[in-house]
């Protein structure tokens, strides 16, 4: 029995680090892709093409052919029947192993070559006629180049016999939630007997991996709250609510606050009245209000004498909140400054210095508020709109601008509450789940391109009403990969298909001076039909605008789609939105456009979304600086995630030390065990 741990050269550490093993204890949770069955031997007879099977018979043939490359080729004989084995790099000692008489057990995959069936760089051993076969699966682990299965084999083999495999959760809670023990969880996925079913291991629907699932989930769960407790032990400034300016900008609005919209707000105030810095994640679905919940919340911390920042990632984003925001300010004698990377040098210094020196309470802008010649004065509170769309990093930046700021954070990029649960567990949540009354629902037709045609008819028909319509395009260049109807062709097909109509175009290659006039022009009425990219995905609020034709949508993604359609409907004419796709159209993207045609519920399309696709894109830049699950998935394993969110609670709670020490196996910052 091996009692101590083997040495690792350098070179194979460095090989480890990529996988992102860089302690002893990484390699337990190393867990295995796939395995192979080296329990039995077939015929070779009986192999079937593209098998991965194990077979073993005597070399009768061995040589090293030039052409078509150079290649160890060997010929292999049992009782039934023959097969080449190929070798494309090749040692001189393979080739000693392989000569002629020797009897080889060898595994791979079976494939059709020049001479008949094949297996091209199996893994083989010399054998003796009575050698015994393996009782258990073998392993198939992650890998990098370099950095053999064997090597890894053999360095999991010796952590899983020296290291310690002592279970970190008490016998209660593993009882509580029906959960196998950590020790022998690990030894049977490392090392699964021959009875095992492999498909139930791969997929990990075997009960094993139940508790894997559950103890990445907790550690996940259990970060995210200390994270949270420890946030709580900063000062941040107290913003209470004085009453003052939020009451008068809520008089004078031509429309009373929804039932969600006061109670978010009231959950954002109470945030700000305490002395610690609040963190909260503002999620509404497109037009439900979002933008009137963040004034009242900026005016609260401009009554109390702070600065306030609101970042939008677009320019024409943050034009619009520019814009809003000063209309609903002005009467209350507030005046905001713009930030944005387009301004001209002095207007830019100009803004810099109103922020530094106090003289304005509220700067609104793009990435240029976190650059580093801008400085706060007394910044007290960071609002990042669609803030999925920066880096935790860049987050961060705006917020070092101040002394532990508050921060609000939105999106209306609906968050499934499995997403909310496992990733945004270190943030308090607040979701603003009804629309303003008035709002019609907009219909939403699928129409194949063969009809394009009667679509440009509709399109006109619309504007000669009076209406304003987008036609929505995902490219701007050529593209003779996609084949796509681009921006600027269909501007141009639109021009000429309707002399009588003034059609402008927005993508993200036009300056910013010119986009803003195009914008302006189609705000005002002047431009009928706006062609553009997504750029005008959010932000754009033109309530005249009542079509919507979104080309290629089979490329487009759910959140995407949810997001354009939202720009129309938002005045009182009956909205549509077409959808244009072109055949033939993928699985995935049959799936999407079923889906985005049957539901108008953001949070419901979010949720199917995550069922299609994971958790990937709809995070966004969120999983910088976030640990991505590795085995547990937060859309199938959502009765996990629940029972993970209760033990974190309950250990937190009654048993923090064993808490700690949970998270101390599953963290990167645990005890180097690798360089022992």
């Amino acid at each position: 029995m091996v009692t101590e741990l083997l040495k690792i050269p350098p070179a194979t550490l460095a090989k480890l680090a990529k996988l992102g093993i860089l302690h002893r204890a990484d390699l337990l949770l190393h867990l295995p892709l796939r395995y192979e069955d080296e329990t039995l031997l077939e015929p070779i007879s009986e192999l079937q093409v593209g098998n991965h099977a194990q077979i073993e018979g005597l070399i009768t043939h061995n040589e090293v052919l030039s052409r078509p490359r150079r290649s160890l080729v060997c010929r292999l004989q049992d009782n039934s029947g023959e097969l080449y084995l190929r070798f494309l790099n090749f040692y001189p000692s393979q080739q000693k192993q392989l000569a002629v008489g020797n009897r080889i057990r060898a595994s791979g995959e079976v494939r059709m070559g020049y001479y008949g069936q094949e297996m091209v760089h199996p893994k083989f051993s010399i054998v003796a006629e009575d050698t015994p076969l393996l009782q258990r699966l073998t392993p198939v682990y992650p890998t990098t180049a370099g950095l053999s299965q064997t090597t890894l084999q053999k360095l999991i083999a010796n952590a899983l016999e020296v290291l310690p495999l002592k279970d970190s959760l008490p016998e209660e809670l593993l009882k509580k939630y029906k959960l196998d023990g950590f020790a022998e969880s690990i030894r049977l996925l490392h090392n699964p007997p021959a009875e095992v079913d492999a498909d139930s291991l791969e997929s990990r629907n075997h009960p094993t991996w139940q508790r894997i699932k559950f103890d990445e989930l907790l550690a996940q769960q259990l970060s995210m709250r200390l994270h949270h407790q420890q946030r709580d032990q900063h000062i941040a400034p107290v913003l209470a609510a004085q009453h003052r300016l939020t009451t008068q900008l809520l008089s004078a609005l031509p429309f009373a606050l929804t039932r969600a919209q006061q109670k978010v707000t009231t959950e954002i105030s109470r945030d700000l009245s305490r002395a610690h810095p609040m963190q909260r994640l503002l999620l509404g679905d497109v037009g439900s209000g979002k933008t009137v919940v963040a004034a009242l919340a900026a005016l609260q911390a401009l009554e109390n004498g702070y600065q306030v920042a609101l970042m939008a990632p677009t320019e024409i984003l943050a034009e619009q909140h520019y814009q809003k925001l000063g209309d609903w300010l002005a009467p209350l004698g507030i005046s905001p400054v713009w930030l944005s990377g387009s301004l001209k040098k002095k207007a830019k210094t100009l803004a810099a210095e109103r922020i530094a020196s106090g003289e304005t309470l509220l700067a609104i802008g793009t990435h240029s508020l976190f650059q580093e010649q801008v400085s706060f004065h007394r910044l007290g509170l960071c609002i990042v709109d669609e803030q999925h769309k920066f880096g935790v990093q860049q987050r961060l930046q705006l917020r070092s601008k101040g002394d532990e700021p508050h921060q609000l954070m939105m999106s209306a990029t609906p968050i499934p509450r499995t997403l909310a649960m496992s990733y945004y567990a270190d943030l308090d949540v607040s979701v603003i789940d009804e629309l303003p009354p008035g709002r019609s629902p907009v219909q939403t037709r699928l129409v194949s391109d063969a009809r394009r045609t009667e679509v440009f008819g509709r399109v006109r028909a619309a504007c000669l009403e009076g209406q304003q319509a987008y036609w929505v395009c995902p490219l701007i260049d050529e593209s003779e990969v996609l084949q796509l109807q681009t921006a600027n062709e269909t501007y141009e097909a639109l021009c000429t298909a309707f002399p009588e109509i003034r059609v402008g175009l927005v993508h993200g290659k036009l300056d910013n001076a010119e986009k803003a006039q195009v914008m302006g022009e189609f705000k005002a009425g002047i431009v009928q039909l706006l062609v553009a990219t997504t750029v005008i995905e959010v932000g754009v609020d033109v309530p005249k605008a009542s079509l919507m034709v979104i080309d290629h949508a089979e490329r487009m993604g759910l959140a995407q789609l949810h997001q354009l359609r939202g720009r129309v409907g938002r005045g009182a004419a009956q909205s549509q939105c077409i959808l244009l796709y072109q055949q033939p159209l993928s699985q995935l993207a049959r799936a999407r456009l079923k889906i985005i045609y049957e539901n108008t519920d953001g949070f419901l399309i979010a949720q199917q979304d995550l069922q299609l696709r994971g958790p990937g894109e709809l995070l966004g830049a969120r999983q910088s600086g976030v640990a991505m699950l590795r085995f547990a998935d937060i859309s199938a394993d959502e009765d996990l995630l629940v029972q993970a969110r209760q033990a974190a609670e309950e250990l937190l709670h009654t048993m923090p030390e064993i808490a700690r020490g949970h998270l101390l196996r599953w963290m990167a910052n645990k005890h180097d065990y690798l360089h022992v």
